[in-house]
């Protein structure tokens, strides 16, 4: 008679728990999925792990943190602000700064994790740009990554601006006047967002429900809804003999990508804790309650809005009267106006591109950014004219610290913000059509060995090896002739809407994709066989 199988009780509760939800099917279909092992798709991993950090230190920073804007005379450890008349919002935060076991140490976390955060969605999405992994049938992820990038910024600063400290109330000062300077419903929009007059008692509980509920459940809803298209549609992948536009490489799910993901989830949980420890952040003790009268010298925002400040300061004095109403261009334009371009132009930038070159084929290999010179140039360009606001927003300290006129650096931040792009488009431009030139004579002559060879005749040549079959690939320009539109001759040349549309349409197709006739297309490249070369 066979001996009874024994049952132990995990694998009771795994019987369970299949029977009712079919799990073992699940694993059993995706426990291989590969997943790309190239160190840029770790990228996205920062910023989900950032992203639990924060959930996690939010958790513990709300059981002490009361958010109200009731006056308080303060009493707590910190000596140099006794007997100071602060609000519950701030009193408690140095309560959890110097009285809470270990508070200043989460707060410091989360504020790492929070800048890091940003950080990483930043990076993240310029990754999927300069390698095109925003195309077709990703447009979606594209979108819901742009969400996520205005909610983080919207979540950061709202969680900047609950100690109600000096530094943190003149941000919310801003914010108020960049309300009001919306033409007709700004001063309704200010009304209900502080409940009243700035800055009035009901703001502080208003953004803590904003902080710890709604932004944070519309950031996890979104990044469930982002992990599960990543999951369906797979990654990404580098171009390769062995990856395709219809296959998959990299390492499977169990053992390998979980033991690497948890590895990097524990360095990331270390680097965040070293900046904590070794590095101060938002010290609100130094700079005291907020005060409407007081303003500190040499204050900086937080870097992810450092660009929304430097727009205020290098926009010029500048106001129109209509119908009795007051409308300050100096506020709206750079505050309002250009944030919400900026963005909404990000977000349509794969339809853009799809509807000037035409592909609407679907694509899971990545560019090579010198490949496609004209998207990495404008990639570029933004970087250039995001990173010359951003420095606008510290002209006060760069004044001080180099002796330059204040007046002399807003003028140069303000020729930069025109200047700026424009350079950085034309050189980015020429240097990858000039690394494509280098890959093409590569392919052509192979790569230069070092070791020179006299020949029969006497003449010295230097032997050249020939292109691994995997670089050879990768450096390989695209040369879709089928994408390259004609340009359209009519012959009336009116300026009808859909002839102009057609015109700008094929010239832009062009500025994309004609370039690609300047480097030989790999058909036309002369192949080194190195046993029948001279060189050998």
């Amino acid at each position: 008679m066979a001996a009874k199988k024994q049952r132990s009780p995990v694998g009771d509760a795994a019987r369970a728990v299949d029977e009712r939800f079919g799990t073992a099917g699940f694993l059993r279909r995706n426990i291989r999925k590969a997943f790309p092992d190239h160190w840029s798709f770790l990228l996205g991993e920062i910023a989900l792990y950032c992203f639990v950090v924060l959930l996690l230190t939010g958790t513990f920073l709300t059981l002490f943190f009361k958010p109200g804007e009731s006056e308080t005379v303060y009493d707590g450890s910190y000596a140099p602000l006794h007997g100071v008349r602060v609000s519950e919002a701030y009193a408690s935060t140095l309560r959890i700064s110097f009285d809470v076991r270990g508070g200043l140490l989460v707060r410091q976390i989360r504020h790492w994790a929070a800048i890091l955060f940003i950080a990483a969605i930043c990076v993240h999405l310029m990754r999927i740009f300069f390698t095109g992994a925003f195309r077709k049938p990703r447009e979606v992820n594209w979108l819901i990554g742009v969400t996520l990038f205005a909610l983080a910024l919207a979540e950061g600063f709202a969680g900047y601006s609950l100690p109600d400290d000096l530094l943190s109330g003149t941000g919310l000062r801003i914010a108020q006047g960049i309300m009001l300077s919306i033409p007709i419903i700004g001063t309704y929009v200010s009304f209900f967002v502080f409940g009243g007059v700035f800055p009035g008692e009901d703001f502080i509980p208003r953004l803590f429900t904003l902080h710890i509920l709604l932004i944070p459940g519309l950031l996890l809803a979104l990044i469930g809804a982002h992990l599960m298209i990543v999951w369906h549609q797979k990654h990404t992948h580098w171009p390769s003999t062995k990856r395709t536009e219809t296959n998959v490489g990299g390492n499977p799910t169990y053992p390998k990508f979980a033991l690497q993901t948890t590895a990097f989830l524990m360095f990331a949980l270390a680097v965040l804790t070293s900046l904590a420890t070794f590095a101060q952040i938002n010290p609100i003790w130094l700079s005291g309650p907020y005060q409407p009268a007081a303003v500190s010298t040499g204050s900086q925002p937080d870097w992810y809005v450092g660009f929304l400040e430097g727009a205020l300061r290098i926009m010029p004095r500048l106001s129109t009267e209509v119908a009795g109403h007051t409308i300050s261009w100096n506020v709206l334009l750079p505050a309002v106006v250009l944030p919400a371009a900026f963005l909404t132009l990000i977000a349509l930038y794969p339809f853009f591109e799809r509807w000037v070159i035409g592909d609407s084929r679907p694509h899971h290999v990545c560019d090579r950014p010198r490949n496609a010179p004209t998207r990495t140039a404008l990639g570029v360009a933004a970087i250039a004219w995001y990173g010359n606001l951003w420095a606008a927003g510290g002209n006060d300290v760069l004044s001080a610290t180099f002796g330059i006129p204040l007046e002399a650096t807003t003028w140069i931040f303000r020729v930069g913000f025109f200047a700026a792009p424009i350079v950085a488009f034309v050189l980015t431009r020429r240097l990858c059509l000039s690394a494509q030139r280098r890959d093409a004579t590569e392919a052509e002559e192979g790569i230069e060995s070092g070791i020179v060879k006299r020949l029969p005749s006497g003449e010295f040549v230097e032997i050249h090896d020939r292109t691994d079959p995997e670089q050879a690939l990768v450096r390989d320009a695209e040369h879709p002739a089928e994408l390259v539109e004609r340009l359209p001759r009519h012959v009336i040349p009116l300026p009808t809407p859909r002839r102009l549309t057609a015109q700008v349409r094929s010239r832009l197709n062009r500025t994309y994709t004609k370039y690609r006739a300047e480097v030989p297309a790999p058909d036309g490249r002369v192949e080194v066989d190195t046993t029948a070369s001279p060189d050998r």
